[in-house]
């Protein structure tokens, strides 16, 4: 059992990173896609989204630049995975730090926040099935989110 838990382990956290990684390369479809079966609580609504509204939100505010990028680094830190592999559920808490260099903003954090993560098992694989954004902190986010601004009050508001 301590075998398997390790290997849900490593899965879940791949899960957490390659949304990372899809983002930061600007492949917000895959990013999207990892939410297929999940149900999201984005700032954008009180009510729980799923993936098609989170790939319109991101195409929609993400800056994507010549080099098909966002110019950004997504990095996830201290994930916390409790796994109940009898019933197939999972659980993760973790942080993020995002660090954004372009032509005209030096090298510098824009965002720090939170993930809440919930996971299934199913078909032999773990997929997520629930994901919260908190965000704690934001910097300069200009080049890196074109913001209307009921959506800057909105993520302002979820910051305190």
């Amino acid at each position: 059992m301590e075998m398997q838990n390790q290997k849900s382990t490593m899965e879940i956290a791949n899960l957490l990173y390659k949304y990372c990684e899809f983002i930061d390369s600007g492949d917000l479809v895959s990013a999207s896609s990892l939410f297929k079966h999940a149900k999201l609580k984005m700032v954008t609504s009180t009510d729980l989204q799923n993936y098609k509204a989170m790939q319109a939100l991101l195409q929609r505010v993400i800056v994507i630049y010549p080099d098909g990028t966002p110019r950004t680094k997504h990095v996830l830190s201290n994930p916390i995975i409790h796994i109940d592999e009898e019933n197939g559920t999972a659980t993760s808490r973790s942080y993020y730090t995002v660090f954004q260099v372009t032509e005209n903003i030096p090298l510098q954090v824009i965002a720090t926040g939170r993930y809440f993560d919930k996971f299934e098992y199913a078909n032999g694989n773990w997929h997520f099935s629930f994901r919260e954004s908190q965000s704690d902190m934001l910097g300069n986010i200009s080049g890196h989110l074109r913001l209307d601004a009921v959506l800057l009050k909105q993520l302002n508001t979820a910051q305190n």
